[in-house]
């Protein structure tokens, strides 16, 4: 059973100072998770240099762990003018360069919109989306989309991109759908599910998640089929960063595991 830890879930401890990508990695193997999922703020310092990234990865080698998905913001497939659109796309491709050289396989790319509706942006999105596979896919990289923001992220829109373009991934995150739509996009996206984010806020003295039913997700998954790993964005309401990654995997590993 593989499990991984977005390094999102340490976006406010990395802030303070308190860790970075080498004590992410440290964290990730004492814990006992098997993939390193890392989101992209903590390479930056690797996004021009490749010495930076040689020593990532002799970190992470050391401890025998390898790279999962990058998450990557801000190389999103849709902006407004096409100047905008081509600045991200060299991002996305750098990004994908990165995944390469670390030997991650999957990259987090979002599709992008703000105001825009998924019909006005479709085109432009599926023809960004299968340009990226057909570059990533000869290094060994499977691009995958999240249910993370913009008009993509609704349970409406999505499967009809994911329809339209063979190759593209999907990282299912438990929570972020819109309002009151959570169990019908469980159930309609558990099958495309090549990656998860199980997020989680705060937990009970059982250990559980109160304000979402965790199990429950995991079993609408494992019914779908699902064989990839078991990753985890934990985000806790009361900032206990580790706390929260180590209950978060206590509680997939019960479920999981028995």
């Amino acid at each position: 059973m593989g499990y991984s830890l977005c390094s999102y879930s340490f976006h406010r401890t990395s802030a303070a100072g308190e860790i970075d990508i080498f004590g992410y990695i440290d964290f990730c193997k004492q814990a006992g998770f098997t993939q390193l999922d890392p989101w992209m703020h903590h390479l930056a310092d690797g996004y021009e240099d490749n010495r930076y990234l040689d020593r990532v990865k002799a970190a992470a080698a050391a401890v025998d762990l390898p790279f999962g998905c990058i998450a990557v913001d801000g190389a999103h497939i849709y902006e407004p003018t096409a100047a905008a659109r081509a600045a991200n796309r060299q991002r996305a491709y750098r990004w994908i360069d990165i995944c390469e050289i670390l030997g991650a396989t999957q990259v987090r790319i979002d599709a992008g919109g703000h105001e825009e509706s998924a019909e006005e942006i479709f085109d432009i999105v599926v023809d960004g989306y299968r340009d990226m596979i057909a570059r990533a896919s000869k290094q060994g990289v499977e691009v995958i989309i999240e249910n993370h923001w913009g008009p993509f992220q609704h349970p409406d829109n999505l499967s009809k991109l994911l329809d339209a373009v063979d190759g593209l991934g999907l990282l299912f995150d438990s929570y972020n759908w819109p309002d009151d739509t959570h169990e019908r996009a469980w159930q309609q996206y558990a099958k495309y599910a090549t990656l998860t984010h199980f997020k989680t806020f705060s937990f009970d003295a059982n250990g559980n998640e109160p304000n979402w039913d965790i199990p429950r997700v995991i079993k609408i998954l494992q019914a779908a089929g699902y064989t990839g790993c078991w990753g985890i964005e934990s985000t806790p309401d009361n900032g206990k960063e580790a706390d929260a990654a180590l209950q978060t995997l206590a509680l997939l590993k019960r479920t999981l595991e028995g």
